[in-house]
């Protein structure tokens, strides 16, 4: 019966990791951070954080100015901002990347453009490290990224 009932839920996992949960297309722009809970394609325009419980797919006409967070995550498009992916990363020859990269495996091919670190992690309480860490810097930004408020002074200034 156990045995039963652990195909059925590997089954089920499965079949959410390739079903398609979101999707942004050619002519569509979201503004705003992007929680998903699969499989998630992009071939629109994002400005905003991605976090992708499942596969994202960007593709080679999306423009995105955003992290990523995936498990598998293929690049065709453009993104401004960095990408973990827990699983793997794929770069397509059309791809540019303005920002760090996070990954066990990666696989750029020819003609793809990566402005940023790539970091290949393998071990597994590195990677825990490694991912913990950049969640960390996602999460608290420090004072000099901050937006300054019109007339703000800051200490030692006068005027």
């Amino acid at each position: 019966m156990a045995h039963t009932d652990a195909r059925r839920k590997f089954k089920i996992r499965r079949r959410n990791e390739f079903a398609l949960n979101t999707i942004i297309g050619p002519e569509s722009f979201v503004q705003g951070d992007m929680e998903t809970g699969g499989f998630t394609r992009i071939d629109g325009g994002l400005r905003g954080n991605l976090h992708a419980k499942g596969k994202v797919v960007v593709g080679e006409n999306a423009r995105m100015r955003s992290s990523i967070i995936g498990t598998a995550v293929t690049i065709g498009g453009v993104v401004d901002g960095n990408i973990l992916a827990t699983e793997r990363i794929i770069v397509l020859p059309s791809a540019l990347i303005m920002g760090d990269i996070i990954t066990r495996r990666i696989e750029a091919h020819d003609g793809c453009v990566i402005h940023g670190k790539i970091r290949v992690i393998q071990g597994e309480e590195s990677w825990e490290r490694a991912a913990a860490a950049y969640q960390h810097k996602r999460s608290v930004r420090s004072p000099a990224e901050q937006p300054r408020t019109r007339g703000s002074r800051t200490e030692g200034s006068h005027g």
